[in-house]
């Protein structure tokens, strides 16, 4: 799965979320949430190739300076589209590494991305607390699409909501959404040996046919 396929699942997500229909403010949430890691495209393309162990690196494990590179490219690259969705998803960035925040080598980064975020929100016409309030939703359907395609069994849990994958899906608590939601996200498979270098990677991912991966979130009483 590519970090842009988790990302429309995010979007998919955030569509059913109840009451979401009405916010004021929906089509650059949905935006945000879909865009939100369109700055590892070129990434997934290329592949963060770890020679050594014969694999790719994945959005966790690539390099602190790899990761710093993303999201400003991401950013830019919404903020032709949406002044807004560009500066939710600044934050995202912002939110996602905090555990980095007191680290000399990424106070150039989280620099960057205050400010980058405070120019789109203000360029947008939006309040501080709006943008706090309205990152909620980015920040949770994250979450629960990458808990979904990463199949993390362990509970997560932001702005007090918590979930965790089992066979069937995501168990989401409390849940936002008013019934069981069907998640559907493309993927394809991967023989699990090292590989000899990122170009043989590649190709075999090109030979791989794509695969639907399906599940539901749903709310704990529904289990």
């Amino acid at each position: 799965m590519t970090q842009p396929d988790h990302a429309r699942l995010a979007a998919d997500l955030l569509d059913q979320w109840t009451g979401i229909g009405d916010h004021p403010r929906r089509d650059a949430l949905r935006l945000a949430a879909r865009e939100h890691d369109n700055g590892w495209r070129e990434l997934d393309e290329e592949i963060v190739f770890d020679g050594a162990a014969g694999r790719a690196l994945d959005f966790i494990d690539a390099p602190d300076r790899v990761k710093q590179r993303v999201w400003p490219r991401g950013v830019d690259r919404l903020a032709a589209a949406s002044a807004y969705a560009a500066a939710l998803v600044a934050q995202h960035a912002i939110a996602v590494y905090d555990s980095h925040r007191d680290e000399p080598a990424w106070a150039a980064f989280f620099a960057a991305m205050r400010q980058r975020r405070d120019e789109l929100r203000a360029a947008a016409g939006r309040t501080p607390g709006e943008l706090d309030a309205d990152y909620l939703y980015l920040s949770v359907v994250d979450l629960l699409s990458l808990t979904f395609c990463n199949g993390w069994r362990d509970g997560r849990e932001r702005f007090a909501v918590r979930t965790y994958a089992d066979d069937r899906g995501i168990i989401v608590s409390p849940s936002p959404f008013a019934a069981a939601v069907p998640l559907r996200v493309r993927a394809r498979r991967l023989a699990n040996r090292p590989y000899a270098s990122a170009a043989e990677m590649r190709a075999a991912l090109e030979e791989a046919p794509v695969e639907i991966v399906e599940g539901e979130a749903r709310g704990p009483a529904a289990s």
